[in-house]
C-alpha cells in the first residue's frame, strides 16, 4: 500500500513540475529567464521561511556554511539556470527528454566519486542510457541545435547536486537544503540578467498570474515529492519520476504544438528503459544487503 501511495504522489510530482516547466516557457518570450527564476525562487524562499516559521525551526543553520552544503547549491543553481534557459530556446519535450539521463549520471558519479559498488549490468545500462543522450542531441546531424547542451548542462548540474547531497554528512532537511538554493539562485537570477545585459520588465496581470500559478505548482510538487518518499520502497517509487516525460509530451503538443521527432521519442524511450532498469537493480541488490542468504 505504501508503494502505491509513493507513487501516485510521484506521478502527481511530476506532473506539476511539467506545468511548471511550461508555464516557465510560456513566460520566457515576454520576460528574462533571470527575473522569472528570481521571482519564482524569491516567492518559494518566503514560503518555505514561513514553513520552518510554522515548525520553530531555526531560520539559520551552522550548516549553511559547510562547503558540501555550499557547493550542492552551487550546482543546483547552475543546473537549474542551464535547465530553465534551455526552455526558452529548445521543444519542452526535447529538454525533458535529456533531464530523464539524471538518475544515470547520479549513478555514474556514485561509483566514481563516492565509491559505491556498480557491476556489469548497471554499468551497461548507464552506457545505453548515454547513447539515448547522443541519439536525442545528434551532434554533427540534422536537427542538431547547440541550445540542446543547454538542457545538457543542466542535466549534469542537478546530478552533481544529488552526488553532493548524498555526500552530506551535516543534517539538514529537504525544506532546509531548498530553502538554501533558492537564497541563492534570486540573486543569480539578477547576475544572469546583467550578464545578458537585460532589464526587468514589469509584468502585467496575465504575466502575474502565471508567475503565481508557477510558484503554485512548484511548491505542491515540492511537497508531493516529500509524501512519496516517507515510504515504501525507495527504488519502486523513484522509477515513477519518469512520468514526467509523458506529461512533458502531452503538455508540449497541447500548449505549443510540439510534435517530438523520432530521434528525440527514440532517444528517450532508452534513456527512461535504462534508467527504470538500474533503479530496479539497486533495489534488488539493496534487499540482497539487508536480506542475506543464511549459511547452509
Amino acid at each position: 500500500m505504501d508503494n502505491i501511495r509513493g507513487a501516485a504522489f510521484m506521478v502527481f510530482a511530476m506532473l506539476c513540475f511539467a506545468v511548471e516547466d511550461a508555464l516557465i516557457k510560456l513566460l520566457a518570450d515576454s520576460i528574462p529567464v533571470g527575473q522569472i527564476m528570481s521571482i519564482i525562487c524569491f516567492c518559494g524562499l518566503i514560503a518555505f521561511l514561513v514553513w520552518s516559521l510554522v515548525r520553530d525551526d531555526k531560520l539559520w543553520q551552522p550548516a549553511y556554511l559547510d562547503p558540501k552544503v555550499i557547493l550542492r547549491s552551487l550546482c543546483d543553481v547552475t543546473g537549474s539556470i542551464l535547465f530553465v534557459t534551455s526552455l526558452t530556446l529548445i521543444p519542452l519535450t526535447t529538454a525533458s527528454a535529456v533531464i530523464q539521463a539524471t538518475p544515470l549520471v547520479v549513478a555514474m558519479g556514485a561509483a566514481i566519486f563516492l565509491g559505491q559498488a556498480v557491476g556489469w549490468r548497471r554499468w551497461l545500462a548507464i552506457i545505453v542510457g548515454f547513447i539515448g543522450v547522443m541519439i536525442i542531441i545528434r551532434p554533427g546531424m540534422e536537427g542538431f541545435s547547440i541550445a540542446t547542451l543547454l538542457a545538457v548542462g543542466g542535466m549534469l548540474g542537478l546530478a552533481a547536486r544529488d552526488l553532493f547531497t548524498r555526500a552530506l554528512s551535516v543534517h539538514l532537511s529537504g525544506a532546509q537544503l531548498a530553502t538554501h538554493t533558492f537564497a541563492l539562485i534570486v540573486p543569480a537570477g539578477g547576475l544572469l540578467m546583467l550578464v545578458q545585459g537585460q532589464s526587468p520588465v514589469v509584468p502585467n496581470l496575465e504575466q502575474t498570474l502565471i508567475l503565481l500559478g508557477a510558484v503554485f505548482v512548484g511548491m505542491i510538487a515540492y511537497l508531493a515529492i516529500v509524501a512519496a518518499t516517507r515510504g515504501g520502497n525507495a527504488g519502486i517509487i523513484s522509477s515513477f519520476r519518469y512520468s514526467r516525460m509523458i506529461f512533458a509530451l502531452v503538455i508540449g503538443y497541447a500548449v505549443f504544438a510540439e510534435i517530438p521527432d523520432l530521434p528525440t521519442v527514440t532517444g528517450a524511450a532508452i534513456i527512461i528503459a535504462s534508467g527504470i532498469y538500474t533503479l530496479w537493480r539497486e533495489t534488488q541488490l539493496r534487499r540482497a544487503s539487508l536480506n542475506p542468504t543464511p549459511a547452509l
